[in-house]
């Protein structure tokens, strides 16, 4: 028998961690989680989808779907290295790449990276036919949801008041909820309107407009130049998108973005990347706000830098230079 030398030990003690090492690197699983919103709105149905999308092209990793409070949560929680990719308006994004604490940054969120440009969030504010509302003005004195406390809908409420010249002060009552709780209680008649900020065709309003009559409540042209940000443009809700909108309604778009983070490993961002866009009828299939995602513009206006593995895809596909 050989003697074991102090030598010997050392070499077993390596050997061994090297063979432990391997063993915990082969069975480690990577994760996606994908953070979304509230279940009755938009991001929630994509996130689904994507996760499924995800799922078949990288059958190696474990994709989940994370219901959240959406925009700021999201960035937060990818920023803390929670979740690998999340949907966030593109106004809160940039607020949390600055560290804006009143839109709910303690500090800038600068682990933040950008996947993809999606579609436009469409600022839709619903009011009971009943309650006499026809204009932002109308608003005044009345029952009002502006979506979750400090989420991306919240912060959109906040400027598009104040480019009217009005603020929550001039509401008889301010709900902080998301849009499928404030919807209930528009038919309960214990809230006049509310203001959604969401893809064309929201399932919670969707039930609301059929259930009573609705007024989807125009958005001036002049408010939306007033707001003064580059994330906010002048849309328009088509005539008949909801049962009873005869017409086509002003408003205001802001652009949605996938962010993910910089602890994503490059090659998982672009076959994520790929994987998505190799497989867009499924997203429409989830939801009709998918119809706008346009590959040509996903690298367009990044409101943080383009993460290392999405800019090789788009690279690839002749994008960008």
């Amino acid at each position: 028998m050989k003697k074991d030398t102090p030598g010997r030990r050392f070499a077993r003690v390596v050997v061994g961690a090297t063979l432990v090492f391997a063993g915990a690197s082969a069975g480690a699983a990577e994760f996606i989680n994908v953070l979304t919103g509230g279940t009755s709105g938009v991001y929630y149905p994509l996130g689904v989808a994507l996760s499924q999308i995800y799922g078949k092209a990288l059958p190696e990793a474990k994709s989940s779907v994370q219901a959240t409070k959406a925009s700021a949560e999201n960035l937060n929680l990818l920023q803390s290295g929670r979740g690998e990719v999340g949907f966030s308006l593109g106004d809160s994004v940039a607020e949390a790449w600055k560290g804006n604490e009143e839109a709910g940054f303690k500090a800038p969120l600068k682990k933040l990276r950008t996947l993809a440009a999606i579609y436009p969030n469409y600022i839709q504010i619903v009011a009971n036919a009943d309650s006499g509302i026809r204009t932002l003005a109308d608003l005044k004195g009345k029952r009002v949801a502006v979506g979750a406390p400090k989420s991306g809908t919240e912060l959109n409420a906040r400027d598009i008041f104040k480019a009217a010249g009005m603020s929550y002060k001039d509401l008889a009552k301010v709900e902080y909820l998301p849009f499928g709780e404030s919807v209930e209680l528009i038919k309960n008649r214990q809230l006049d309107a509310t203001l959604i900020s969401a893809g064309l065709g929201v399932a919670a309003v969707r039930d609301l407009a059929s259930s009573i009559k609705i007024v989807v409540v125009p958005i001036p042209a002049e408010v939306v130049t007033k707001i003064g940000e580059a994330a906010y443009q002048v849309g328009t809700v088509p005539a008949n998108t909801y049962n009873g909108q005869a017409v086509d309604v002003a408003t205001v778009a802001v652009q949605n973005f996938l962010i993910t983070h910089e602890g994503v490993p490059v090659d998982t961002v672009y076959r994520m990347t790929k994987a998505m866009f190799d497989n867009l009828e499924q997203m429409v299939t989830a939801h009709t706000a998918a119809r706008a995602i346009r590959k040509q513009d996903a690298a367009k206006a990044p409101p943080v830098p383009l993460h290392p593995g999405a800019e090789k895809y788009y690279r690839e596909a002749g994008l960008i230079k």
